[in-house]
């Protein structure tokens, strides 16, 4: 069998599976790149609002294919992250369903992501140390926002693995979704089912938004980097046609 990556543009949601199961869906360069490329038509397909990665059961990512790594030079490990960073730059919102172990690479992957599910098999797991090799990729980074300062040391510093309960009581995964692979995609489309009902440009706009407020520290700058965004969706013919629809529903009652 071919390693691929399998993607499925189908009501709203692009699926993106890392689907290389002999080496427990390693990254090697050209799945990474594979894995860019779907990222970019799903931004392209208009009919598509949420982009859900997940891997080929049992695992989600077992990192990078450690031979291309060994013998990688900044070019080559910059293309090794395309894949993940592909996700991380993503414009539309991102969910990663991780049902297996996320290792190295493969955590990079699940912190891309805006939000992450765990299944009962998830489990997040650094090594970066174990291997002696310095994190990569945005990881320092992706784990502090993630988790907060501390549990990203223990992480880093101390090579210290999350299952999945760990990973919902740290704030790294949203929630655990009990029973398999087809329960865990079931609960990445449940949670974008709202967004996939939105207009897609207010989808844009809000998660553009997200980004950039961000890094703010105070709240009246917020106030005014949603202001713009917020009176283009005032003006735009579906806010007017979805509060009709909710009018006329609440005179109903």
């Amino acid at each position: 069998m071919t390693d691929r990556i399998h993607s499925e543009h189908d009501q709203g949601v692009a699926l993106l599976t890392v689907d290389a199961p002999k080496s427990r869906n390693a990254l090697t360069l050209d799945l990474s790149a594979e894995l860019a490329a779907a990222v970019a038509r799903a931004e392209a397909d208009e009919s598509v609002h949420v982009v859900v990665v997940t891997g080929a059961p049992p695992a989600f990512c077992a990192g990078a294919d450690l031979t291309a790594l060994g013998a990688a030079g900044e070019q080559g490990l910059r293309a090794v992250y395309e894949g993940f960073l592909a996700v991380a730059r993503c414009a539309l919102p991102t969910i990663a369903a991780v049902g297996g172990a996320a290792v190295g690479a493969g955590l990079n992957l699940a912190l891309a992501a805006d939000v992450r599910l765990a299944g009962p098999r998830a489990k997040f797991i650094p090594r970066f140390l174990e291997l002696g090799l310095h994190p990569g990729g945005g990881m320092t980074w992706m784990s502090q926002r993630a988790v907060g300062p501390q549990q990203a040391a223990a992480m880093t510093l101390f090579g210290e693995a999350l299952d999945a309960e760990a990973a919902v009581r740290a704030g790294l995964a949203l929630r655990l979704v009990e029973g398999g692979h087809d329960e865990l995609v079931q609960a990445a489309r449940d949670l974008a089912a709202l967004t996939v009902a939105a207009p897609r440009e207010v989808v844009l706009s809000t998660k553009r938004t997200l980004r950039r407020t961000g890094g703010l520290t105070q709240h009246a700058a917020a106030v005014d980097a949603e202001l713009g965004p917020q009176l283009e969706s005032l003006a735009a013919p579906a806010f007017a046609e979805r509060l009709a629809a909710m009018k006329a529903r609440i005179s109903g009652r």
